[in-house]
């Protein structure tokens, strides 16, 4: 059970995007793929995927990791028409149409609910592409379909709170899709063997070292050093292992600590340069503005704007 503790602890959780669709036109997308996980929650009508084209009931979802592409047909109708991922985007509002949650329960027509979430691994690997989990359908789970509903409600509330409301249900979701894996034991082969990122103590020991020493020293000897290996393997070891090399996560970990402050402090651009380990603060502005494509002083200007309307 601690081992799957340490899993949770260790994925970073943030809520997409969310919407309810009506079905349009039945369609069938033969290499159909999101670019982050989603889930498809099937209100009425008709879904199935795979080559096999297993049929998803009513009430049930749909979990499409990302990237993972899969034969996905979408609506009762026997004409429907048959294409691939890039005509299907082309044209998605001729399939289908956005609608509020409270038309569905208000319809019998086709409709679904599909929302997107990110999960990385301290920050940087998709946790079910690094367990090369396959899309598959989520049965019995009354749980997981009241969480996607709870989603897609708060997306139309208008609320004060709605950000952390959304974060703080993807987080459950999360755990409640994993406890689902768990309990109908489902991909444990996939879990033993590909679980990397937390079997090897050295490079989750990296992980917390970085997160709590960005404004220090980050060089590869230090990195060498925490993870008890040598310097000139350091680098190599961390991008097998991750797929990126340890400076790149250094510097996007430290302009994502940059950002959190410039939303939420007061500090000077300056002294949040420093805080995140960069001494000259030119080259910050400069390493900022090519990662986010703005000024960091912009950013919180418009943060501060959004946060007001």
């Amino acid at each position: 059970m601690d081992y799957y503790n340490k899993i949770i602890e260790s994925v970073h959780i943030r809520f997409l995007k969310g919407n309810n669709y009506r079905v349009e036109k039945a369609v069938k997308v033969n290499d159909y793929q999101e670019n982050e996980n989603a889930l498809i929650l099937l209100h009425h009508g008709n879904l199935k995927f795979g080559e096999d084209q297993e049929l998803v009931n009513e009430g049930e979802i749909l979990f499409l990791p990302k990237g993972r592409k899969t034969v996905l047909t979408i609506g009762s109708s026997s004409k429907r028409a048959e294409m691939d991922f890039e005509q299907f985007s082309d044209s998605k509002r001729k399939y289908l149409q956005s609608i509020s949650f409270k038309d569905i329960k208000s319809i019998d027509e086709d409709c679904i609910s599909l929302i997107n979430f990110e999960s990385k691994v301290f920050d940087v690997v998709n946790f079910f592409n690094s367990l090369d989990i396959p899309p598959f359908i989520i049965r019995f789970n009354d749980r997981i379909a009241t969480l996607i509903e709870d989603i897609v409600k708060e997306l139309e509330n208008g609320t004060v709170g709605k950000e952390r409301v959304l974060k703080s249900l993807t987080e459950v979701l999360m755990i409640e899709l994993l406890r689902h894996i768990l309990k109908n034991r489902l991909f444990t082969e996939e879990l033993s063997t590909n679980a990397t990122y937390f079997k090897d103590p050295r490079l989750i020991d990296l992980f917390n070292y970085i997160k709590t020493n960005l404004n220090g020293d980050l060089s590869n000897k230090v990195l060498a050093q925490v993870a008890n290996v040598s310097e000139d393997y350091v680098g190599q070891y961390f991008k097998m292992l991750t797929g990126i090399n340890p400076q790149d996560y250094i510097e996007y970990q430290r302009m994502e600590a940059a950002v959190e402050l410039l939303r939420t402090s007061k500090k000077s651009i300056r002294d949040i340069g420093k805080e995140v380990g960069y001494k000259d603060t030119a080259y910050f502005c400069r390493r900022f503005k090519m990662m986010y494509g703005v000024p960091a002083g912009k950013m919180r200007r418009r943060d501060s704007l959004i946060s007001f309307q």
